[in-house]
């Protein structure tokens, strides 16, 4: 599993949160750290207030109204004061930075005897000792309100903080968003491109940045289809130079007095020389310009392989009823080319199977043999241009270009090639065309 997503705007998302969650924790120690000294001075101040002025009643007061006094003190400042006892049992305060700075200001104040206690016996509160004269052996212990030590977190600063947070995401998230679109649109163009597909221009929007990469995949998209048409009719014009003389050198060779057995080497060498221009000019323009239609690829199949059934090779047909948008002339030149290297290398005895079924959406096209098959490790590099198996180069014919052709068809058409063994022996060509219909 995956614990970084891999998306664009879900890493920008996250990364601009975890940004901002550490800048409010940042901002938070920093206000805590330079917080802590007024606080702890003014905290200090109030408790020598309270003890000096308790101090001062005490000992002023008329000591028939010292319990009224104490009572006064309790109900309506919540302040209580308790004979410090031998066997008090007492929890000294937290070891905190914020404490430790209070019981220094306030031993300053009020002296270094000063004992300090978060709970004493049963009743947990703030004590402070004290004493009503200067060198005096009674001790006392002044109870405040345990809350003047502690800190209250307002609730409603997690409140704006999240709001806060909310809103920067919800800008990053559109932000994002935004980048990502034309992003996507370039991907999807990218992919078309790579099918062998002139896609539309990718619109020109966006952050200055994307403009830029825009404008540079457009350039690009129409320098490819430039060169693509250059290659064509370079290609094409080379064909035609070369059949006319081709032409005229067969027709020559047809009324030669050559031998039989010559004249048919001789034909046989133009016309694969005629087949080699072929495979050119089909590499150079795999989809000669067609516009995808409704076919009955069954039909398609059957039309083929009744051409080789009559020349008399021994090539079957297994198909179902399929309806699909294709190039039906590239399609059928596709599987041409795979019936014709089957026949090539199998042999023109073995038995060539062509079958079409579909697997979910996909349609798919196999040319199944009965020859001595293709390494696995070999299967990519043989859809590669001018590119064939080491032992079969020795009285090799063609230019190597067939099943490149094949490959360049079935991209276009979104789908791909693949070169299988044959569980029985041989060699299964398949040709996978995506959301296909029945």
């Amino acid at each position: 599993m995956r614990l970084v997503p891999r998306t664009l705007l879900w890493r920008s998302f996250l990364l601009i949160a975890g940004v901002m969650l550490l800048s409010v924790l940042a901002w938070f120690a920093i206000f805590t750290h330079f917080e802590r000294e007024p606080r702890s001075r003014q905290l200090a101040q109030t408790i020598v207030s309270v003890a000096n002025l308790t101090r001062t009643a005490l000992v002023t007061a008329r000591p028939e109204a010292r319990v009224q006094l104490l009572s006064e003190l309790s109900e309506r400042e919540g302040i209580r004061v308790y004979p410090a006892e031998a066997d008090d049992r007492i929890v000294p305060l937290p070891d905190r930075p914020f404490v430790a700075r209070v019981k220094q200001l306030v031993r300053e104040r009020l002296g270094d005897e000063t004992r300090f206690a978060i709970q004493r016996d049963d009743e947990r509160a703030l004590f402070v000792s004290f004493r009503l004269e200067h060198g005096d052996d009674d001790e006392y212990w002044l109870a405040l309100p345990r809350e003047r030590l502690e800190r209250f977190f307002p609730l409603e600063w997690i409140g704006w903080a999240a709001a806060a947070l909310l809103l920067s995401l919800a800008g990053a998230w559109l932000l994002v968003a935004r980048l990502e679109k034309p992003l996507r649109k370039l991907a999807a163009a990218a992919k078309e491109i790579g099918r062998g597909a002139r896609p539309e221009p990718v619109p020109v929007d966006g952050p200055a940045e994307v403009e830029t990469l825009a404008l540079a995949f457009n350039q690009m998209g129409a320098d490819l289809a430039r060169l693509d048409e250059d290659r064509a009719l370079l290609l094409a014009g080379v064909s035609h130079d070369l059949r006319t003389p081709l032409t005229r050198l067969r027709m020559g060779i047809e009324l030669s007095a050559m031998d039989d057995a010559q004249r048919a080497d001789a034909i046989a060498d133009i016309e694969e020389m005629d087949r080699t221009i072929g495979q050119f000019l089909d590499f150079a323009r795999p989809d000669g310009g067609e516009i995808r239609q409704p076919t009955d690829l069954g039909a398609l199949l059957e039309e083929l392989v009744g051409g080789y059934r009559h020349r008399g090779a021994p090539v079957t047909l297994d198909a179902i009823p399929v309806i699909a948008a294709v190039r039906a002339q590239a399609l059928r030149r596709a599987v041409a080319n795979l019936i014709e290297n089957a026949l090539r290398h199998a042999g023109a005895e073995q038995p060539i199977d062509v079958v079409l079924q579909c697997v979910g959406a996909d349609a798919r096209i196999e040319v199944r043999d009965r020859g001595p098959g293709i390494p696995a490790t070999e299967a990519d590099r043989l859809k590669l241009p001018f590119t064939r198996l080491d032992d079969a180069r020795s009285g090799a014919t063609g230019a190597g270009l067939g099943l490149a052709i094949v490959d360049r068809i079935a991209r276009a058409h979104g789908g791909r090639l693949d070169l299988l063994p044959r569980d029985s022996g041989g060699l299964l060509a398949r040709i996978t065309l995506p959301s296909a219909p029945q």
